[in-house]
């Protein structure tokens, strides 16, 4: 068992490296009434990570603490600057289980070993409203850090860290850091008091200085050349993604399954794309698995897009139209469905065959298949490319046009949708090279994706209302509703198809790739 708190944060440190940080009055912050000493506490916490330092490079810290009100494992997620989200589960002599699997697309195979370990002296002091409401926690820390192994280094500093109250307002913080800035303290150099360890006790430093500590930023790449250069920084944007991705989706974070989902299309779509930069012996089989990654992503994905246009469907209609327990039957399904799924979904993170592609990838970024054309001109290579996409996916729209309606038009405008993601994720990347005409042909792609995914979702939903519709007639309930929501969705179908030729006419003429 596990438990989440959002943490809103900021470190301080006074002028001297070790020891002459002291906590300042704090009573006259604005909105201050009063400033409670809540005594000191002892915390004794040993950092985890891979011998390599994997998960400091991206900023994530894992902990096994003692001491204090909030004993136990901590896994603390960067969400952005100065946030985190804490992982927390009970005390035990290994890693947990849940908080193993939040890593395992940065761990993998390698082993979790203690690196660090951090003692401090916790001076707290909780500032609070005239109603006696906590508004934020200071504590002054007063730390040893002794690193495992890797030399055995030893650093010692001070620093204060204020935290703000659960729902509290961020604004209020930089009231905090003015009244500390008065007194002489500064923003802390250091993301976290493990980096700041990591890099006081690397082997040959001196004690208690901070030299060269891993930020979890990565180095700062070169400016792209050649058109291989453009792909693989499009490429690296989307393997990051979905790496980074992997807790949320395991979390089961708004949004985050259909944004890693997003990235693997992008980056299948690249390789597509972009056959004259890459090696398809490489890239055919990562792309395959890819496929498949999306697929399982999928289960979850279009369960949420089919729950959430019913449901809004269902609110749009008068209560005269709603017949039997169509809601309930609605919430059943979707649940019965996403129960299973999500077990399954977690299954496929936690197999070999994902492991499997996530080092694919990370071979296929840090030593890229390139071909002879990787080395060329951006304007032409890649030009070349988008403007070959561009035209598969006119052949499809004027197929689609020309049938009528019915099976046939359905596939086809399924089809050209599919066309329209592939050269829109071409243009992204790009964008960067090609400058104006590429981020226009990103935002037409997108629009025609948007009326053509409106069709294809309407074609979906009601193959989900059939199914409803015969559950609901086998358990004695009335299908009159569903036949109206069918019905709606029939039309919503008839006015994207009515769109796409003045639509399509307009895209047409203004691209210019």
């Amino acid at each position: 068992m596990a438990d989440t708190k959002r943490e809103i944060e900021r470190k301080y440190e006074g002028p001297a490296a070790e020891g002459g940080t002291e906590m300042p009055d704090l009573s006259g912050v604005p909105g201050v009434a009063g400033v409670v000493d809540k005594g000191v506490a002892e915390l004794d916490a040993t950092y985890y990570d891979t011998p390599d330092q994997r998960l400091a490079a991206a900023s994530l810290t894992l902990r096994r603490r003692t001491g204090g009100d909030d004993a136990g494992w901590h896994l603390k997620l960067p969400v952005s600057e100065g946030v985190r989200d804490e992982i927390r589960a009970p005390l035990s002599d290994t890693v947990p289980r849940v908080l193993t699997g939040l890593v395992r697309s940065r761990v993998r195979d390698a082993e979790l070993v203690p690196l660090v370990r951090l003692r401090s002296a916790r001076d707290v002091r909780h500032l609070v409203d005239d109603s006696g409401a906590l508004l934020a926690e200071v504590s002054l820390d007063r730390v040893r850090a002794d690193r495992i192994g890797a030399g055995d280094g030893t650093a010692a500093w001070t620093e204060i860290e204020v935290e703000l109250a659960d729902d509290g307002d961020p604004a209020f913080l930089d009231k905090v850091e003015k009244k500390l800035r008065k007194a002489g303290l500064k923003r802390s150099a250091s993301p976290s008091k493990l980096a700041k360890a990591l890099g006081a006790t690397r082997t040959g430093k001196r004690a208690g200085k901070p030299a060269e500590e891993p930020t979890g930023k990565p180095a700062p790449e070169k400016e792209p050349a050649g058109a291989g250069d453009h792909v693989l920084a499009y490429l690296r944007a989307q393997y990051d993604a979905i790496v980074e991705l992997d807790p949320a989706v395991r979390r089961d974070l708004p949004d985050s399954v259909h944004s890693m989902r997003v990235a693997t299309r992008r980056m299948r779509s690249t390789f597509r794309s972009y056959r004259k930069v890459l090696d398809r012996t490489v890239t055919d089989p990562i792309g395959d698995e890819l496929k498949w990654l999306a697929g399982e992503l999928g289960v979850d994905r279009d369960q949420e897009v089919l729950t959430e246009r019913l449901t809004e469907s269902l609110g749009e209609l008068p209560r005269t139209l709603l017949s039997g327990p169509v809601r309930a039957r609605l919430r059943t399904w979707a649940n019965a469905r996403r129960g299973g799924s999500r077990r399954r979904l977690i299954a496929v993170l936690d197999g070999k065959r994902y492991m499997a592609l996530l080092t694919a990838l990370d071979a296929l970024v840090t030593d890229p298949p390139l071909l002879e054309a990787a080395g060329g001109d951006p304007g032409k290579v890649i030009a070349k490319a988008v403007r070959k996409d561009f035209g598969k996916v006119s052949d499809l729209v004027e197929q689609a046009l020309d049938r009528p309606p019915g099976t046939d038009r359905d596939h086809a405008m399924h089809e050209a949708r599919k066309k329209a993601k592939r050269t829109r994720y071409a243009a992204e990347a790009a964008a960067p090279a090609l400058g104006a005409p590429a981020t226009g042909l990103v935002k037409s792609m997108k629009s025609l994706q948007s009326l053509l995914g409106d069709h294809q979702d309407s074609v979906m939903t009601r193959e989900t209302l059939r199914e409803l519709a015969t559950l609901a007639h086998a358990a004695g309930e009335s299908s009159f509703t569903y036949g109206v929501l069918y019905g709606r969705e029939e039309q919503r179908a008839a006015a994207a198809e009515a769109a796409l030729p003045e639509a399509w006419e307009k895209i047409a003429a203004q691209t210019t790739v």
